[in-house]
């Protein structure tokens, strides 16, 4: 469910926005105040959360982030291959 800028509790954060931000979080690459507008969404989001949550659970399951294990040009590769597929509306 996305929710307007100032929609949810006052921050300036959509739904949206926080799952393109989930990778960097758990990965420790966001900024102090990406890292703050986050958390304060997924405080007040419960899907959000939940979906994170889920996130944790799946690289726990999967015992090891595949990531770690590709080159950077082939990493790079599947990232933007993944966000276009997140960017298109009919998915």
């Amino acid at each position: 469910m996305t929710r307007g800028v100032h929609g949810f509790g006052g921050h300036d954060i959509t739904c949206q926005q926080a799952v393109g931000l989930l990778t960097d979080y758990l990965e420790g690459m966001l900024g102090p105040d990406d890292r703050a507008r986050l958390e304060a969404h997924l405080a007040e989001c419960a899907s959000c959360a939940e979906y994170l949550e889920q996130i944790r659970i799946t690289v726990s399951v999967a015992g090891q982030r595949v990531g770690a294990d590709l080159d950077a040009a082939t990493r790079d590769d599947l990232v933007d291959l993944y966000r276009r597929w997140r960017s298109d509306p009919d998915g």
